[in-house]
């Protein structure tokens, strides 16, 4: 497998009329492969190392053309990769259908049934790609990426239930996976799981080194959504001590205190995000809700449409806005 494979990056496509395609593939450093792929038209390896090639040099509408001119000669997972990394940026419909004529040409490639089961997941079609992962999971029940994936695609169905227990079944396969661990917490807590405070407790007592904020975040999620406030912003607070630029920690902190009617503090604990991030919209949001809450319509209008054009899917802050 090739470092690419996983990338599916969408980079400058270069538009070239054929005659200037040919006299670019006489050009250094592609003459030499170009010359060998006329003395054998059918060396499928020539076109993958030419387009390779093509690809470290940013020509990546010609690198498209001969990985998939490789794959015609030589159906491969390596080939295939190489020319859906590119329809995958481009047009989703045509790199379902390539890739669902891939996967049956090359079966055993698990790297072609994810990159499927994924553009499924971007057409919303989700019980396809479910589909695509309980097949990968029944074969191979370790297999982090389809369950990691199905999990993803659960959570978008909002069967929040069947996802965290998905993520469950991953973690019994990789309990160091650190990614794994932490949207694991994360889930928990979310979910008003008491897991969530084990699981972020043996975090904390692996982290000698005392440099890693989440389980102290992931802890007080879990009890900001049990209704112990004051747990909650202890936790935040440790979070944001590990780690002063954890948003996350400072925004749930500033909607605890606004929702306890601490609109002072809120008002502080949003500033500062802001001087962390400046462009975050959803700070200017809840400022404007702290300043609606205490009668400042102006001030609150303004924040609301300073939201707005920072984050357009901010609708909420523009409706809000509006009705001031």
């Amino acid at each position: 497998m090739k470092p690419w494979q996983l990338c599916f990056l969408l980079l400058p496509i270069a538009a070239c009329s054929p005659s200037a395609e040919d006299a670019l593939l006489q050009q250094q450093p592609f003459a030499a492969l170009t010359d060998s792929i006329g003395q054998q038209p059918r060396n499928a390896g020539l076109y993958e190392h030419r387009a390779t090639l093509l690809l470290q040099n940013q020509q990546d509408a010609l690198a498209e053309k001969d990985f998939r001119k490789a794959f015609e000669l030589q159906p491969n997972e390596d080939n295939a990769i190489g020319a859906a990394r590119f329809l995958i940026g481009r047009n989703n419909d045509s790199a379902i259908a390539f890739l669902q004529e891939a996967v049956k040409k090359v079966p055993e490639s698990l790297v072609l049934k994810i990159s499927l089961a994924r553009g499924f997941q971007q057409r919303k079609e989700y019980d396809k790609a479910i589909a695509i992962c309980n097949g990968i999971i029944h074969e191979y029940p370790n297999q982090l990426d389809a369950l990691v994936l199905k999990s993803d695609l659960l959570k978008a169905q909002q069967k929040d239930a069947e996802a965290l227990a998905t993520l469950e079944q991953a973690y019994q396969y990789a309990p160091f996976d650190a990614e794994l661990v932490h949207n694991l917490a994360f889930g928990y807590a979310q979910a008003k799981n008491p897991k969530a405070l084990a699981l972020s407790d043996s975090l904390i007592q692996a982290d000698s080194a005392q440099r890693h904020a989440e389980p102290f975040y992931f802890k007080g999620v879990y009890y900001s959504t049990t209704g112990n406030r004051t747990a909650a912003l202890q936790q935040f607070d440790e979070a944001i001590r590990r780690d002063y630029n954890f948003l996350d920690a400072h925004m749930d902190k500033g909607v605890l205190q606004y929702e306890g009617k601490q609109y002072a503090a809120a008002q502080k604990t949003f500033e500062l995000v802001l001087t962390i991030s400046p462009a975050y919209g959803d700070a200017y949001f809840w400022l404007g809700k702290v300043a609606q809450a205490q009668q400042q319509n102006a001030q609150a209008k303004e924040h609301y449409l300073r939201a707005y054009s920072l984050d357009k899917s901010l609708a909420e802050a523009k409706d809000a806005a509006d009705k001031i």
